[in-house]
Parts: C-alpha cells; sequence; structure tokens
C-alpha cells in the first residue's frame, strides 16, 4: 500500500471537494491493485508449485496441481486487500465501506471454500490411487465431507452479504429439519450405506457381482456416495442405488476367485436304453485302462464274494458289472487325475434323476483357476473327452431327434 500513498493521498484530498468521485476512484484504485495482486500471486503462486512438483517423484502434488486447489487459492489475497484496504481512504461513505467489505468477505470465503473441495478431491484420487482404496472405499465419505463444507460454505456467504452472524442462519436450520430430512433422504440412506460397506467389505471395487432385479452382471468399477457403477461383461454399465447394496439381495463373486477353485455343475445325458451288464471280455478290455485297473480288481474281488453266498447259478441274481457304474467310476479317476481340476475341494460324479432327456449323470467338481476363460476351457476338454469315450463303455449320448435323424429313417423304410 506504501507505493500507492501518494495516489490515497490525491484521493482523500478530493475527498472535501467531490464525495462520489473520490469514492469511485478509490474503489477503482483497489480494484486494480487486487487485480495486479491477484495475477502476480498467481503468476508465483502456481508456477512455484509447478516447479516444485516436477522436482519431485510423488504423485500427490500433482493431484494438487490437478484438482487446482493453489489457483483457488490465489483468489483470497485480493479480498483481503480490498477488506483491510478500504479503510485507508478518508470520507468513503459507510454503506460504501460496509459494502465493499461484506462482498470481499464473501468473495473469499467462496474461494476458500471451493479450495477446500478441491483438496478433497486431490485426498480422494490419492487415496483411490493405493491398493487400500480396493478393499476400503472411501469415496462416499469425501462426498458427504463436500457436501457439508459447501452447505456451510453456502450459510457463510449469504451472511456475510447480507451482514448478518451465521449462527441465525445455522440456528433456523433447526426448524427446517424435517424438510432437510425429506430433501437428503436418498443422502442419508446412502452414507449409512457407504459406512456399511466401507466397515463390513461386502463391496468393493473390482468385485465381480450378480444383482438381476437391476440387470446387472459385470465388475464394479466405482463406488461413489449415491451410486455403484456396475460394468457388465457386453461393456454396458448399470448405476445402481447404493444404500440397495444393503437393502437388496446380490451375488459377489469375490470369495469364489480367493477360494482357488471354480464350480463345474454340468451333466452329461445318457441314452437309458444303452445301459446295460458289461461282458466278461468287456471287463478285460476296460481292466487295461490304466484309471480302471484298481476298480475292476477291487470290484471284481467284492462280486465274487458276494456271489459265492447265492444258492443259484450266478446268472439271475449275482452282482455284475453295468457299463454305467464302470463309466462313472471312470469319470471319478478321470477328475482326480486331471491336471487342472482342483483335488482339495469337492469332487464327485453323481446320477439325477432320469426324465424324457435320458439320464443325466452330473461332473461335480472345480477348476483350479478361477479366470473365465481358463474355467470354460477346461471344462469344455473334459467334456470334449467324455462324450467321445463314452462309446468305449457300450454308452450313447442322449440326443432329441433332428430333421437328419427322421430323413435317415425314411431312406431306411424306402430302401427295404
Amino acid at each position: 500500500m506504501e507505493a500507492l500513498q501518494p495516489a490515497i493521498d490525491l484521493i482523500n484530498e478530493w475527498s472535501g471537494r467531490s464525495p462520489i468521485l473520490a469514492t469511485v476512484a478509490g474503489v477503482a484504485v483497489l480494484l486494480l491493485l487486487a487485480f495486479i495482486v491477484h495475477r502476480l500471486t498467481r503468476l508465483v503462486l502456481i508456477r512455484g508449485a509447478r516447479h516444485l512438483a516436477s522436482q519431485t517423484s510423488s504423485t500427490w502434488d500433482d493431484k494438487l496441481m490437478g484438482f487446482r486447489v493453489f489457483r483457488h487459492l490465489s483468489h483470497v489475497i485480493p479480498a483481503l486487500i480490498i477488506y483491510f484496504g478500504i479503510d485507508t481512504f478518508d470520507q468513503v461513505p459507510e454503506g460504501t465501506v460496509a459494502i465493499l467489505k461484506n462482498v470481499s468477505v464473501a468473495y473469499g470465503v467462496l474461494f476458500v471454500v471451493l479450495a477446500t473441495g478441491a483438496l478433497i478431491n486431490a485426498l480422494s484420487a490419492i487415496y483411490d490411487s493405493m491398493p487400500v482404496s480396493r478393499e476400503r472405499p472411501l469415496k462416499g465419505f469425501f462426498q458427504v465431507t463436500k457436501i457439508v463444507i459447501y452447505c456451510a460454505g453456502a450459510v457463510l456467504v449469504i451472511a456475510a452479504l447480507v451482514d448478518r452472524s451465521p449462527l441465525l442462519f445455522f440456528s433456523g436450520l433447526g426448524a427446517l429439519t424435517a424438510v432437510l430430512l425429506l430433501v437428503f433422504k436418498d443422502t442419508i440412506l446412502s452414507l449409512v450405506a457407504s459406512v456399511q460397506i466401507a466397515t463390513s467389505g461386502i463391496l468393493r471395487v473390482g468385485d465381480w457381482v450378480e444383482m438381476p432385479q437391476y440387470g446387472a452382471d459385470g465388475d464394479v468399477i466405482d463406488i461413489a456416495l449415491h451410486t455403484v457403477r456396475v460394468q457388465n461383461w457386453d461393456k454396458t454399465v448399470t448405476t445402481i442405488p447404493t444404500h440397495r447394496f444393503i437393502s437388496d439381495a446380490f451375488k459377489n463373486w469375490r470369495y469364489m476367485s480367493r477360494s482357488g477353485g471354480r464350480r463345474i455343475k454340468r451333466s452329461l445325458h445318457l441314452d437309458m436304453s444303452s445301459v446295460r451288464f458289461l461282458k466278461r471280455e468287456e471287463v478285460d478290455r476296460l481292466a487295461k485302462f490304466a484309471l480302471l485297473r484298481d476298480y475292476i480288481e477291487q470290484k471284481r474281488a467284492a462280486l465274487e464274494k458276494s456271489n459265492a453266498k447265492l444258492d443259484d447259478d450266478g446268472n439271475v441274481n449275482a452282482r455284475r458289472l453295468t457299463n454305467l457304474g464302470t463309466f462313472r467310476a471312470y469319470i471319478g479317476e478321470y477328475l482326480r487325475h486331471h491336471d487342472d481340476i482342483n483335488d482339495g475341494m469337492t469332487l464327485l460324479v453323481r446320477q439325477l434323476d432320469p426324465g424324457p432327456q435320458g439320464l443325466p449323470m452330473q461332473v461335480y467338481a472345480f477348476t483350479r483357476s478361477t479366470e473365465w476363460a481358463e474355467h470354460e476351457r477346461v471344462k469344455g476338454d473334459i467334456f470334449d473327452h467324455l462324450i467321445a469315450i463314452a462309446p468305449e463303455f457300450g454308452l450313447s449320448v442322449f440326443q432329441a431327434p433332428a430333421g437328419s435323424d427322421f430323413r435317415t429313417f425314411a431312406q431306411r423304410d424306402e430302401n427295404t
């Protein structure tokens, strides 16, 4: 202000002759000084901060620059210049001084609030870049903090403009509690849901979730205060209210990925008319299979011991090996010796109830890999093998007659 002292003295000298001219000149000088200081502050502060950020390897300072924290702070100094500088001019009407001070305070508070909001955005971005953010998402908390700060800032700006204590406005909010609860109902529900999600860890960024009622089936890409975004497998994005993950049921596949196994639960439908007892030569041939050698030896010994107790000739009531039971045993041994099947988890082969589609032979096992593509490859290879080897046991895979089958039957009838 010392550099402008001659101009201030001249304006104070004019105040006795023309108060209006002195007021206009004083305000113009203050505004010019505030503009010049703002440009210099912005030049020095932002360039200095950018230079320091470029000298470090950390990314947090780059986040502060990217969200324009220092740019907002550079507006505070001009507001201080106007607030304190207006008192240096004599004979300026008190009403004008009060208006300028109120406007400067409101202006300064506004940019302090904006700088604080930008700082919160930067902190949120810094936290999201950390690995812990996938397990404990805090984006909702940052957004709630911004809402509170913006609301408080709005009250302070209005109070400064009308020259009233902000406590009067805050006390008046008590009468509007019911209205505020209604207006911010979704925000309150989402805040509670965000707290439960963050503390319990039931949902994290990167989780594969299914929520059929909202058409969501894919990876969680963002957890915000009000919404959770899920990128479906067809690359579309479904937006779901955050509190719905607390009030509604959904399936989270994260625990499957961590378990070290992904389930195979598929049935091979066999034609029941192909089920029969095995002949002795067929048993001898199947006994050469490495996977069946021990099974057939144990079965032979058990059947001979059991049949020795029968009184008939062993043709009707005698226990014999069936191609279906032997095939079931083969599938079990095949899965146990498969390198891509997790033998530490449930593994069984079972018959389901027969139906119009034949006799279902269900494979229930877990692959070692939980990745979708690898899981499907292993499952496909297993059933390729089972379908191809079923005829070795005299079994036929059931398939409903197709149009080509009827044409073949018709050609046979014509030839006969």
